[in-house]
């Protein structure tokens, strides 16, 4: 560019032109260098808990890898004292000898039951069973004998109830189901056919066939009545029964 002289405009030019030159070859620089090369992929980065691994120094690294696996083992072990208290509580709801409900737990399955039919009126219904000739079979055979054929009597009566309902051994030789969201007179059928079934299924023990019969009685689980008189009931009703005055 030629200044001719005593042109100030040609001077402001010259010195606005260097300044010009510099932005542009500090803007063409910095563009320059943000621009990626072609194919050009960001570095991959490693975290721990979050945080990238780059911004951590080696000791803190190794404290929360630590932290982490005292974490993982402390998440095991809490599972398995869940699953311990999952199996002794099963434990404490079945019979000592037979693969049924005590008799704290059997109760406890009449209470819903009740619950269930005052909240919405959907009666269930209990069978109070009470077994014919094991006195005989213990004085006769042995006490093994009469314990063979209560654990038959518990497996027939399991393998003709559905999952809802609920078994368990009253004390002795009498037992009780809770048939659920059955009315009193299907539970009525439902023991009468239990009982033949339990009188014609032959119950062997060390090659000698065991005779085992059973007395009934039925109450509806309806609304207005508590625990204590739906047994009471129940069980008048099957030494009515045993004594032939039903």
């Amino acid at each position: 560019m030629r200044i001719r002289p005593g042109d100030p405009s040609g001077a402001a030019a010259a010195r606005r032109e260097p300044a010009s030159a510099a932005r542009g070859s500090s803007a063409s620089g910095a563009s320059g260098a943000s621009a990626p090369a072609s194919g050009a992929r960001a570095p991959d980065t490693a975290s721990i808990m979050g945080v990238p691994e780059a911004e951590l120094t080696p000791n803190v690294q190794r404290a929360l890898l630590s932290l982490m696996g005292e974490v993982d083992q402390l998440r095991r072990e809490t599972e398995a004292l869940r699953a311990k208290v999952r199996d002794l509580e099963n434990l404490a709801d079945r019979d000592v000898f037979l693969p049924v409900l005590n008799r704290r737990a059997f109760l406890r399955e009449v209470s819903k039951a009740l619950a269930l039919a005052e909240r919405h009126d959907a009666p269930s219904s209990l069978i109070y069973l009470d077994l014919n000739g094991v006195k005989a079979i213990n004085d006769t055979h042995g006490h093994a004998a009469g314990d063979a054929a209560l654990r038959a009597v518990a497996d027939l009566i399991a393998a003709h109830v559905r999952e809802t309902d609920a078994v368990g051994r009253l004390g002795g030789d009498e037992f009780g189901i809770v048939l659920t969201l059955t009315p009193a007179g299907i539970a009525e059928r439902k023991a009468r056919e239990l009982v033949e079934t339990l009188e014609t299924t032959p119950i062997l023990h060390e090659g000698r066939e065991l005779k085992v019969g059973a007395a009934w009685g039925v109450r509806a689980l309806e609304p207005g009545i508590d625990v204590s008189t739906a047994m009471a009931e129940a069980d008048a009703a099957m030494y009515a029964r045993k004594s032939g005055a039903a």
